[in-house]
């Protein structure tokens, strides 16, 4: 019998502090940096994000969205076999920040790694959770995003520092007689790595280069478009399915023009585009997860619901994922 997997619990978390636009341009005004509510929201549709105080890691965000995917699965933590984090701002050079958090969940023994694709993070780790429980690797997984993007913003830079924010998100992922995870797209392209990146690095006990991030928000629009629609028809077609089957569509969270772009030449009607960066921002690798668990317990997917899930991101990496819930 061919195994399938399927996601049989979701969890998020964001930090306590939430900075509406007002909030941002305010402390921005105190640095010299210009901007406003009004110029975010046209841009971005952007209107408030959630920072982690200083002593919080990526690792306590995946924790706390962690527990929550675990409780609503209905399972305990050693009932997990497989650990996969997606994040670009790691607790730690090394140790991976699965590796902490399985420590903090009181995990022994399962694989756990990182996933670094940047915002197409999710998609990468939860595409490789459902290969390793098809090939009995696994039974059941745990995938997480979580992100500190504010730890590497340069608040200088007004173009950059008002889209991203922090929070986790988290699946459980187990094995299943049923298909769940339908159909996945994975690529990348690495002649783009200047137009989206951080590109410090630590050498003798020193940062070399510059650690905060850099971006071409034009370039990195104009690809985000085409790359989008071509991984959703890809996964699409290898399930068999058409627009038609999409119930909601739960993109990565960037930019609401992107979005909206996507779903238009999807044909999808407004309300099966989920939407969440207007409050959390761009929370990169954690922002499909995040997303994910606010539409399930929102009511707004359902089980038996066709979902697709697809995200673009630094490297330059995209990819989807098509799933029945």
């Amino acid at each position: 019998m061919r195994r399938y997997s399927r996601i049989t619990g979701t969890g998020s978390y964001l930090p306590p502090r939430r900075l509406t636009n007002a909030d941002l341009a305010a402390e921005l005004a105190a640095r010299g940096v210009e901007t406003s509510d009004e110029w975010i929201v046209e841009r971005t549709g952007i209107r408030a994000r959630h920072f982690a105080a200083p002593d919080v890691t990526s690792s306590d965000l995946g924790l706390e969205a962690a527990r929550h995917a675990i409780e609503a699965a209905d399972c305990r933590p050693q009932d997990i076999d497989l650990i996969i984090v997606a994040t670009s701002t790691p607790d730690m050079v090394f140790p991976s920040t699965a590796c902490i958090l399985q420590a903090k969940l009181g995990i022994h023994g399962c694989p756990a790694f990182d996933v670094q694709a940047v915002c197409s993070g999710f998609v990468y780790a939860l595409t490789l959770a459902d290969s390793m429980i098809q090939t009995g690797l696994a039974n059941r997984a745990l995938v997480v995003g979580a992100e500190v993007f504010s730890r590497i913003l340069d608040f200088s830079d007004r173009t950059t520092c008002v889209l991203f924010g922090d929070g986790a998100g988290a699946v459980v992922l187990e094995a299943s007689d049923r298909p769940g995870i339908l159909a996945s797209d994975l690529h990348a392209d690495g002649k783009h790595v200047g137009i989206l990146c951080v590109p410090g690095n630590v050498s003798g006990g020193k940062v070399i280069g510059d650690p905060l991030l850099k971006m071409d928000g034009q370039a990195v629009f104009r690809l985000a478009v085409g790359v989008l629609e071509s991984a959703a028809r890809a996964v699409l077609e290898k399930a068999g399915r058409t627009d038609a089957d999409i119930d909601l569509l739960i993109p990565h969270q960037a930019n609401l023009r992107i979005m909206q772009s996507t779903a238009r030449k999807l044909k999808l009607p407004g309300d099966k585009l989920f939407v969440t960066v207007d409050q959390q921002g761009n929370t990169s690798a954690a922002s499909i997860p995040l997303a994910l668990d606010a539409a399930v317990r929102g009511g707004q997917a359902k089980p038996g619901d066709t979902l697709l899930l697809e995200g673009v991101g630094g490297g330059f990496t995209w990819g989807a994922v098509l799933l029945d819930l």
